[in-house]
């Protein structure tokens, strides 16, 4: 659109003088539904112990959260768009801080599993509509391109805050309050959503697709869930392969039914954009190793280096700074410069060097020799790639599929980081269990020592395979993502003043 063009638009569509304000409330928002996959992973062992979970069941307490999560994001996505953005964003909060409140409060095991799966319902209402809004806030390039780096920082960093959080929460207070931390937060952002968010109604002449819900989330689910089945069962169980077969055939006939649904759950339009696919599947791979990292590293510091789970959770800290770090000071003063696969590129590749310093990890490692310089060069990396996904696949999106793209965006994350848990985990488990049954020993006094050797390499060996998916996501931003920087392309700036027309 050219110059005159723009200028027309603007008069229609003013810019909201309490938008980064707005932007503060969207950010509290998706700091909460984020953090919480990882907050309760320290206080883990306190709830274990209080409650009487087994260790077979111990896991639930975070797979309950990102199945339900990973598996309903889309429908999430949809509801938003059919209801509105600012209702189903307020909605979601008070539910999600219902569910916060109700696991704080949990007297066994089930309790906190329901809980914790009804929080993951929530936030899968929550998000979509949180970057629904962002989008439709900031239509400015410059502009968007600073909120999506500091929605970045916070999606890619809200991970490493929950660790931190948790080892405070559990240290000083009870594992129960990093559940109950959720209710003044959502209770926060409400309040400012009902001040400060604007939205249009939401579409109502679209209808919910209901098939599409059961195909697609029960997809999800079956393979989410039979990932994190594989690391107690092995994965030649007959549930583990049935739930991965299922899962897969499942989502093949979901995709069958998109092409002919009339109101379809995932317009393929979305995906079928070479851009966005690309960025959805780089978000994706790129969690798979992060959040398998977060789980190996809470289990070195503690078990191996016999930190406090204080200690634990500060010991990510510089991981977190490096995330905000490459998300708000580099790739937002660059991504209106640069064509977005400029930076996630060299952000999976730095990434990848970061982890693959940690594929030395040793019963011995220091952690400002060894850990730190790794963490530090793998923050910088996530930071780099988080805000050009996330800005690459929600730009030019049609105003009535914003709801559902910005799910599947948290969709590619939430699923990605349940895989990378489960399927890394296994690896872990699998590799150390040969490496200590390689190496028998009478002596009583040597067991110790032997079975942290295999722990660690058991980690050691589940780090180069997130190597490898590092990589991998890097080579598919850079075949895949071919957009130019916005200022350099005429069909992008069409599109984002458009959408600014429309809303």
């Amino acid at each position: 659109m050219s110059a005159n063009g723009t200028a027309a638009t603007a008069p229609q569509q003013p810019q909201d003088k309490h938008r980064w304000w707005a932007l503060v409330v969207i950010a509290l928002a998706q700091l909460m539904v984020v953090l919480d996959a990882t907050i309760v992973n320290i206080a883990l062992p306190s709830a274990q112990r209080e409650l009487g979970i087994s260790d077979g069941n111990r896991q639930w307490v975070i797979t309950a959260y990102t199945l339900a999560f990973g598996g309903l994001l889309l429908l999430g996505g949809r509801i938003a768009d059919y209801v509105g953005r600012k209702r189903t964003f307020i909605i979601g909060l008070i539910g999600f801080a219902a569910a916060s409140g109700l696991g704080g409060a949990a007297a066994d095991a089930g309790m906190l599993f329901g809980a914790r799966a009804l929080q993951g319902v929530f936030a899968a209402v929550l998000a979509p509509s949180a970057l629904s809004l962002l989008t439709t806030t900031f239509t400015d390039p410059r502009e968007r391109s600073k909120a999506f780096g500091i929605y970045g920082a916070i999606a890619g960093g809200g991970a490493a805050i929950g660790l931190i959080m948790g080892g405070v929460l559990t240290e000083y207070l009870d594992w129960r309050w990093c559940l109950y931390v959720n209710i003044p937060i959502a209770a926060l952002a409400a309040l400012g959503a009902l001040a400060l968010l604007h939205d249009r109604p939401g579409h109502r002449e679209a209808r919910l697709d209901v098939p599409g819900v059961l195909l697609g989330c029960g997809g999800l689910v079956a393979i989410v869930y039979g990932f994190s089945e594989a690391e107690p069962r092995g994965w030649s169980d007959g549930l583990v392969l049935a739930l991965l077969c299922g899962g897969v055939l499942l989502l093949l006939c979901f995709v069958r039914w998109q092409t002919r649904a009339p109101h379809p759950l995932l317009p393929l339009h979305i995906i079928r954009d070479r851009n966005r696919a690309g960025s959805f599947l780089t978000m994706g791979l790129a969690t798979i190793g992060l959040f398998g990292l977060f789980l190996f590293m809470t289990f070195y510091l503690q078990t191996i280096l016999e930190y406090s789970p204080l200690k634990t959770g500060l010991a990510f800290l510089p991981m977190t700074a490096t995330i905000i770090i490459g998300s708000t000071q580099i790739s937002a003063r660059l991504l209106h410069r640069v064509p977005p696969r400029m930076l996630m590129v060299p952000g999976m590749l730095l990434a990848a060097t970061g982890l693959g310093l940690l594929t030395q990890l040793t019963v011995d490692s220091g952690y400002p020799s060894h850990i730190l310089p790794a963490l530090l060069i793998l923050g910088l990396g996530m930071g780099l790639t988080f805000m050009p996904v996330m800005s690459t696949a929600t730009q030019g999106v049609a105003p009535r599929d914003s709801g559902v793209t910005s799910a599947t965006v948290n969709t590619a994350q939430q699923v990605g980081g349940s895989i990378g848990t489960a399927l890394l985990n296994t690896i872990a488990t699998t590799s150390a269990t040969h490496w200590i049954t390689s190496h028998p020993t009478r002596d009583p006094a040597q067991r110790s020592g032997i079975a942290r050797e295999g722990i660690v390499h058991g980690y050691t060996v589940a780090i180069w395979w997130a190597v490898g998916v590092m990589l991998l996501a890097g080579l598919i931003a850079g075949t895949m993502v071919t957009m130019r920087a916005p200022k350099h392309d005429g069909r992008d700036s069409e599109g984002a003043d458009q959408a600014a027309g429309v809303f």
